[in-house]
């Protein structure tokens, strides 16, 4: 059944605070696996594009980003290292929502990368350390083996159920490699299904000027859309 309930009327006046409504009311209701999950787009050499599916960890709406982490020398980092603009869609079938992102991507603080990285569980810490992320491997026995030569080099057990308790006295530093970063947002559609696909659009930009390590953002512009 597809809800009444559209996009407010007068229209926000930014639209990434909507967006993290919806984020957490679907974290909320858990009735989907990973409502956190995104397709993040990038731009490889000669303006092909690629998509894979990664996690959301927060939609900061003042000042405008969502924050992703990942291997810097992954496809996507490396992709982003030359074309660091990218675009992301989230998608809630039970609550019948979409969000589109679109805009620049600039690499989180090392501060910050190394907080979140010292909260995820201890096998994935091995795991980010173990993997050459989107390198050729011989086999899975091969990678298994790098797992655990990377634990041995941590004094740490093989990893296995990430219930398994951690280690007393494991210390696992963040690799240089691996990173969080920001999507500042210099556009945002959010979409509410409607019935017979009379669906409610509308499309939010802004203009960013970049300012060191962040963009100084100007006010969003709104526009209906039909669907």
């Amino acid at each position: 059944m597809i809800p009444a309930a559209f996009l407010p009327d007068p229209l926000p006046r930014e639209p990434l605070s909507l967006a993290a409504d919806w984020l957490a009311e679907a974290t909320r209701r858990a009735e989907q696996p990973n409502p956190n999950a995104m397709v993040l787009a990038t731009v490889g050499d000669g303006g092909a594009p690629s998509a894979r599916v990664v996690l959301c960890k927060e939609i900061v709406a003042a000042p405008g980003y969502v924050c992703f982490y990942t291997n810097y020398r992954s496809r996507k980092g490396q992709e982003l290292a030359t074309h660091p603009r990218a675009a992301l869609v989230m998608h809630w079938d039970h609550l019948h929502r979409q969000v589109r992102i679109e805009g620049r991507v600039v690499a989180a603080p090392a501060a910050e990368s190394d907080a979140y990285f010292a909260s995820r569980p201890w096998q994935r810490r091995i795991g980010a350390w173990a993997s050459a992320q989107s390198e050729p491997v011989a086999s899975r026995a091969a990678l298994l083996s790098a797992v655990a030569e990377t634990a041995a080099r941590f004094h740490a057990p093989v990893p296995g159920p990430e219930d398994d308790p951690e280690p007393a006295g494991l210390a696992i530093p963040r690799p240089p490699h691996w990173g969080g970063y920001h999507l500042w947002a210099s556009a945002v559609e959010l979409w509410v299904e409607g019935e017979s696909r009379i669906h409610d659009r509308v499309r939010w930009e802004r203009r960013l000027e970049p300012a060191g390590t962040a963009f100084d953002a100007g006010a969003w512009r709104a526009t209906r859309l039909q669907p």
